[in-house]
């Protein structure tokens, strides 16, 4: 895609403003590194699209790709051009917020992105004990309604497979209400309130859910509407 400007915004838009490719650069600063990864945060996309994207952001320069020792398959690292990315990502979701949110819709309410999302926002060190094991059940969705989240030390492991552990925190919801809760559109006491909400767990753990399991940067952006 060439737009025949010398401007700069036009071509870096060659660059980065093919479809999907700003989703993956999101995902590569996520933290993202291996293709599976990157392929759970986008789940529409399909494998040999995403390996076009790589490809081309490896050719300009924004990603490398290595080799993973003693194993099939590569891992994508963001280099110091696609870091510089940050805070236009950061800016152009601090635009979604206000400007964007009335688009939604019910399809839009990925239940694998959300978990994604919220092993991300996991904060171990705010957790007691040596493991923490939490439970998701959503009542809105057929496929995949049971979540676990096994916190050991610094690592977060995410499976729809029951680990066979003693559950720790029981969250029951919505991928709606659940999705809400983490962009700051609502919050866990008025979605307990509202029952929209069953939460089971020890005091320690429920009382303050966010200390633990944080909430989008994007959360205290008010829609546009509001302002």
């Amino acid at each position: 895609m060439e737009y025949g400007q010398f401007c700069p915004i036009a071509k870096a838009t060659e660059i980065i403003g093919e479809k999907w490719t700003i989703l993956v650069v999101r995902e590569l600063l996520m933290g993202g590194t291996r293709f599976s990864e990157l392929q759970r945060g986008l789940s529409m996309i399909s494998p040999t699209m995403l390996s076009k994207r790589l490809d081309t952001l490896e050719q300009h320069g924004l990603v490398m790709k290595k080799k993973i020792p003693s194993q099939k398959g590569y891992e994508y690292f963001p280099t110091k051009s696609c870091s510089e990315l940050l805070p236009i990502i950061k800016t152009l979701g601090d635009w979604g917020m206000r400007w964007a949110r009335s688009n939604l819709t019910e399809k839009d309410y990925d239940v694998e992105l959300l978990m994604l999302y919220l092993k991300r926002s996991i904060n171990p060190e705010n957790l007691i004990g040596k493991e923490t094991v939490i439970r998701f059940k959503f009542t809105d969705i057929k496929e995949y309604p049971s979540w676990w989240m096994v916190v050991k030390g610094n690592e977060v492991d995410l499976c729809v497979n029951d680990p066979g552990k003693e559950i720790d925190v029981y969250f029951t919801t919505t991928v709606r209400t659940m999705a809400a809760i983490w962009m700051g559109d609502t919050t866990y006491k008025k979605a307990l309130a509202c029952d929209e909400l069953k939460l089971v767990g020890p005091k320690v753990l429920t009382k303050d859910i966010s200390s633990w399991m944080e909430i989008s940067v994007f959360a205290d952006i008010a829609p546009a509407s509001e302002i």
